[in-house]
């Protein structure tokens, strides 16, 4: 007589002891702020010995940490955005507790709350700023290296000459460095915020221009040589076989030269801006000695850098499951 197998149940990870230790290392945290912050309100002297905090400090962190470990066991959606966002959390609020135990100026090294109330007090400004910096300099610089990259790519497939005269000299120029080609381009177009379009446009098209080659050539033989069985048209090609296997290449380029596209048009601000950008800021706010600005505008030139670059993989995503 056949017997059944009986499957017992395997004990897995508990994500509730995780959100447990999250919270009691949260709230720990959060109240050596409060309790270090009425301490600095009520007296100017600074704590007498900053080690009782520091190990406070140490020991809730050390909870917190075994606490994003357990939250981050399983595949669910909340085990992949949870630990992130947790461990974001016990950063800052370690970070904001050490700073204040310690006494460290605001010009120094400013505290997570600084940094917000600069961000808050300077909202205008730094929009404005952000304005220039990503929508007129990175990513329309960004559009228009990668447009120009793609093109160029084409024409290298298309005509063999072009892809062994010009393609190795796009392979050296994409190692020039940002400091080198800035004051150069910046002398000859202007301070504008154009000149730090071009800048981003060339940064951004070798890149493109490399790996959509790579993505081009890289279709099977067998498929080209079955639509040329089909007497297919080159442009019948290009669409069915060319495209989808470039396709992968391409937006690896664009991932990458998204972020580089930010980086260097606040460089490129670096050497001669008409006064808006947010390289123009920071430069201007170190000299100021007003870090909590600069780290301000660091904050928002981070959040716009992973939103687009979110954005980007997000289309990948949605681009290549579509032709799966």
């Amino acid at each position: 007589m056949a017997t059944r197998a009986v499957s017992l149940p395997v004990a897995g990870p508990r994500p509730t002891l995780g959100v447990a230790l999250l919270t009691v290392a949260t709230l720990g945290l959060l109240g050596l702020c409060v309790l270090l912050a009425r301490l600095a309100q009520s007296s100017a002297q600074a704590p007498v010995a900053g080690w009782p905090w520091l190990l406070g400090v140490a020991a809730l962190f050390v909870v917190g940490a075994a606490g994003v470990r357990q939250v981050a066991q399983g595949e669910s959606r909340a085990a992949k955005i949870v630990p992130a966002a947790a461990a974001l959390v016990l950063f800052l609020l370690s970070a904001e507790a050490l700073l204040r135990a310690y006494n460290v100026p605001t010009g120094l090294i400013p505290t997570p709350t600084h940094i917000a109330q600069a961000l808050w007090a300077a909202r205008t400004v730094l929009l404005l700023d952000a304005y220039y910096t990503f929508v007129l300099e990175a990513l329309l610089g960004f559009v228009i290296g990668a447009l120009l990259g793609l093109a160029l790519a084409l024409l290298a497939v298309r005509f063999r000459f072009l892809e062994r005269g010009v393609l190795p000299y796009a392979a050296l120029l994409s190692s020039v460095p940002i400091v080198a080609l800035a004051p150069v381009v910046i002398k000859a177009v202007g301070l504008g915020w154009s000149s730090k379009t071009v800048i981003v446009a060339i940064t951004v098209l070798f890149p493109v221009v490399i790996n959509a080659v790579h993505g081009l050539q890289s279709a099977s033989p067998l498929y080209l040589d079955l639509m040329h069985s089909y007497a297919a048209s080159p442009v019948q090609t290009f669409r069915e076989v060319r495209w989808p296997a470039a396709l992968p290449f391409i937006f690896t380029a664009l991932r990458v030269s998204s972020t580089l596209a930010l980086i260097n048009a606040i460089v490129a601000e670096f050497f001669g801006t008409e006064g808006h950008g947010l390289g123009f800021r920071i430069q201007i706010e170190v000299g100021r000695f007003g870090l909590d600005i600069v780290w301000a505008a660091i904050v928002v030139a981070s959040v716009i850098g992973i939103t687009f670059y979110l954005l980007i993989q997000l289309l990948e995503q949605r681009t290549l499951h579509r032709r799966v």
